[in-house]
């Protein structure tokens, strides 16, 4: 495990707060959700509610936490990644195996309007507090499980990760370079993609539901069919074209010297994404080469040998001179940042995607900043990611706790 001081001492320059209007109206006041899930799929997902507006109680277990605590790099006390994934949350410790952890969590099911749980499919109901159970309680409540394979079917046992249900799903044959096989991507595809953003979806459309028909429902995210659905583009191969798209291989994922990564002077990279014909034989009069015109897609040998002419000619260049050539001619090219560059890119910085927010144990800490830009009701951070169990008292006061019927819940480890 990295040490606090190792982990601050490689960390990003913290920069300057971005603006926030944050006496505008939020696009889910009023909304609150209850987070059962650990790790990333779960913790991203309900982030994005979060910063939207909605008041998200997340339910952690006394004494450990969310796993996401623990992971490396440790900042002071807290993981790095649990810092970046839970902003504008609250924290009740709660023992969910205790009746009176249950009580308390079906006591605030009756205010809620949405559940996120991320177990094995299962475990609520041997908890007695599956969706029917709510259901009873809450006949408005919006109950969204995510799980790696959905709640039925052959595999919804299998135990799994991102990789997993990656392969499953065909996807991770588009990764990786000709004749090397597939890699593991460098992003959580299934965990974001197919969880934590399909999730979010999931809920927002119930909820838009409810208003409709009055009544909330079960919404069964699988991430496996959330990493399935991005086939989109490339299963028309597959399907319609009866081919196999291989990574590295395929007219967009490796395959096609104009749509591709090339090494530069200094061992920089450098990416092009030429699809337009006007751009290739644009981009073919800049590096001096009118000849490439008539070929803008080989395959084949001929694609390897057009992409090795290609790279000898951008190899004798810096990276960063390409940029600005290319993208003085309007060219789709760009470079591969390093992830300190991509902090201090322009672009990120213009759009707020780089924030920082105080927290009473971690100090000025980092965040990123939300991705969708909405006029009148933005996404904006709050409150920091909540110390374990912070909220407790706050929360149990409101379903009518006396402090010394908190104090007993305490002593007896339900909170």
């Amino acid at each position: 495990m990295t040490s606090p001081k190792a982990a601050r001492s490689s960390a990003a320059p913290v920069p300057k707060k971005a603006p926030q209007s944050m006496s505008a109206p939020t696009a889910l006041a009023g909304i609150t959700l209850l987070d059962l899930t650990r790790l990333l799929p779960g913790a991203f997902g309900s982030q994005l509610l979060a910063d939207l507006g909605a008041e998200v109680i997340k339910i952690e277990q006394p004494g450990h936490g969310d796993y996401h605590r623990d992971f490396p790099p440790i900042n002071v006390k807290e993981s790095g990644s649990f810092l970046l994934l839970n902003r504008n949350k609250k924290s009740l410790s709660l023992n969910l195996k205790s009746p009176e952890g249950k009580e308390i969590f079906l006591r605030l099911v009756e205010g809620a309007d949405a559940v996120l749980e991320g177990f094995r499919p299962g475990v609520m109901k041997r908890l007695g507090l599956d969706y029917p159970v709510l259901k009873e309680r809450n006949p408005r409540l919006v109950y969204c499980a995510i799980s790696g394979y959905g709640q039925d079917g052959p595999y919804a046992q299998l135990s799994g990760h991102d990789v997993n249900y990656m392969g499953i799903a065909g996807a991770l044959g588009l990764f990786g370079r000709e004749g090397l096989g597939p890699l593991v991507p460098g992003l959580s595809i299934a965990d974001i993609g197919g969880g934590s953003f399909t999730a979010a979806f999931g809920v927002l459309a119930a909820l838009i539901a409810r208003e409709r028909t009055g009544a909330g429902q079960f919404v069964d995210v699988s991430m496996t069919d959330g990493a399935f659905a991005w086939l989109a583009l490339h299963a028309a191969d597959h399907l319609f074209g009866g081919t196999e798209p291989k990574g590295g291989e395929g007219w967009l994922i490796g395959g096609s010297p104009c749509y591709n990564i090339y090494r530069c002077a200094g061992g920089e990279y450098l990416t092009l994404g030429i699809i337009e014909a006007h751009f290739w034989e644009r981009f073919c009069d800049v590096i001096e080469r009118p000849d490439l015109k008539e070929d803008q897609w080989p395959k084949g040998a001929a694609a390897k040998a057009q992409y090795d002419a290609i790279a000898r000619i951008i190899e004798k260049r810096t990276r960063d001179d390409w940029v600005t050539t290319l993208q003085a001619a309007d060219i789709p090219a760009g470079p591969v940042n390093s992830m300190a560059e991509a902090f201090d890119d322009e672009q990120l910085k213009h759009r707020e995607m780089f924030q920082e927010t105080e927290h009473p144990v971690e100090g000025r800490i980092p965040q990123l900043g939300f991705p969708v830009k909405f006029s009148e009701t933005p996404g904006r951070i709050e409150t920091p990611p909540p110390l374990l169990g912070e909220h407790n008292d706050e929360i149990l006061e409101t379903l009518g706790y006396s402090a010394a019927e908190r104090d007993c819940l305490r002593r007896d480890g339900v909170i």
